[in-house]
């Protein structure tokens, strides 16, 4: 390993995603106070042209290789797993039977705790650890929740998980395995965020959720960087992201902004294309109708549930990279995801989550609307493993 050692390690500051109000890095931070989501914010000009794709070579093989731009100063408190680094896995014949020259599967569910959520909580937990919280908290619609009860058991925090009570199974158990505390309750994840802000108020656990503390999308935007990386130092024409909370989609559009400021690209992005359930798609809604902020979505009802997010506070930024890279926001069905699922399979021999199998059944729509043209390279996300959703059934 070729970490740098002698080179500042953290964030300089955090901004607000609104305003640009910037804040102190160096003290637990949840949302800014006009109310929206944080960025960690790195000297980006002193690492240019020192900080380079080459310096990367025979370093760790997770995401901690890219230790300058995460927030993390001391790597005593890294805590890992493992996380980061998946495969992009080349799949020329679901290429040949979706109609497209190129298309690549980033396989996340070859992370700890088998989903992508092991990125963004590795980095949350971590910093949590780091500025002193004693225990943590998040509403979850399943994986997240099972990512934080094993980060936090690592780190030796307690952590509280409130999730819907029909999270699939197998999440459930992972989590209680991992010595989580873990409550059910009648609902969707917007009213377990609602339990965990009154267990903030009264006991003061650090709150995890979704792009309410700065750091979990951190985790998420190291996918930028491997993209980067696994492409041989290009980016693909095009990224289909299944989009529930949105984080990784974020992250990934704000790695490609570090990555500009670094000189490791120019200002061409790939186009940015978020893949919702037809139950749940309060982002599809508010793209197509041009609004700058998604509406709650009433009823919201999929068995992916990752994409049963009926309110997602950094939509605005989802939107806006949407919008700005000239890509798309469509929604599929249940039981078209269910197809994916089995087309993914069949083809290269990955047990795709729900949401994986929904980036599959959205490329069709996608060529059709020409945001994907044939000739493009695309990359598909699987964010997670088809083990966890064992059981489950398509609600439509």
């Amino acid at each position: 390993m070729n970490e740098s050692s002698n080179r500042q390690r953290g964030a300089t500051h955090l901004e607000c995603t609104e305003t640009g109000e910037h804040l102190e890095s160096e003290v637990l931070q949840g949302l800014s106070p006009a109310g929206k989501p944080l960025f960690a914010r790195y000297d980006l000009d002193s690492l240019a042209g020192v900080y380079t794709p080459e310096e990367l070579a025979g370093r760790r093989a997770d995401l901690w290789r890219y230790a300058e731009v995460l927030p993390v100063r001391d790597p005593a408190n890294r805590v890992t797993l493992g996380e980061g680094w998946t495969p992009l896995v080349d799949a020329p014949r679901l290429a040949g039977e979706l109609g497209l020259a190129r298309c690549w599967i980033k396989d996340e569910s070859q992370n700890p705790t088998a989903t992508f959520k092991a990125r963004g909580m590795a980095l949350a937990v971590s910093r949590a650890l780091e500025l002193g919280a004693e225990a943590l908290a998040l509403p979850s619609a399943g994986n997240a929740g099972g990512a934080a009860a094993a980060y936090g058991a690592a780190a030796g925090m307690p952590v509280h998980v409130v999730v819907p009570a029909d999270t699939p199974r197998p999440i459930l158990e992972e989590i209680r395995a991992m010595g989580a505390h873990l409550h059910l309750l009648d609902g969707l994840i917007t009213d377990c965020g609602k339990a965990v802000q009154d267990g903030v108020r009264e006991f003061g656990w650090w709150d995890l959720s979704t792009l309410k503390e700065p750091y979990r999308v951190e985790g998420k935007k190291t996918l930028g960087y491997e993209l980067f990386e696994q492409l041989g130092g290009r980016l693909p024409d095009v990224i289909v992201y299944p989009t529930g909370g949105g984080t990784g989609l974020i992250g990934m559009w704000k790695a490609f902004d570090e990555m500009e400021a670094l000189g490791w690209i120019d200002a061409g992005r790939p186009r940015m294309v978020a893949v919702q359930a037809r139950g749940c798609a309060p982002i599809v809604r508010a793209f197509e109708s041009g609004a700058g902020s998604a509406e709650y979505y009433e009823g919201a009802k999929t068995y992916a549930s990752g994409l049963r997010v009926p309110s997602a506070v950094g939509d605005f930024l989802i939107l806006d990279a949407l919008r700005a890279s000239e890509g798309a926001a469509v929604a599929v069905a249940d039981h078209e995801m269910a197809r994916g699922v089995a087309r993914v399979g069949e083809s290269t021999g990955i047990f795709a989550a729900p949401e994986g199998g929904a980036v599959a059944a959205a490329v069709p729509q996608l060529l059709e609307r020409e945001t994907i043209r044939p000739d493009d390279e695309v990359v598909l996300f699987n964010t997670g493993s088809g083990l966890k959703y064992v059981g489950m059934t398509p609600q439509d």
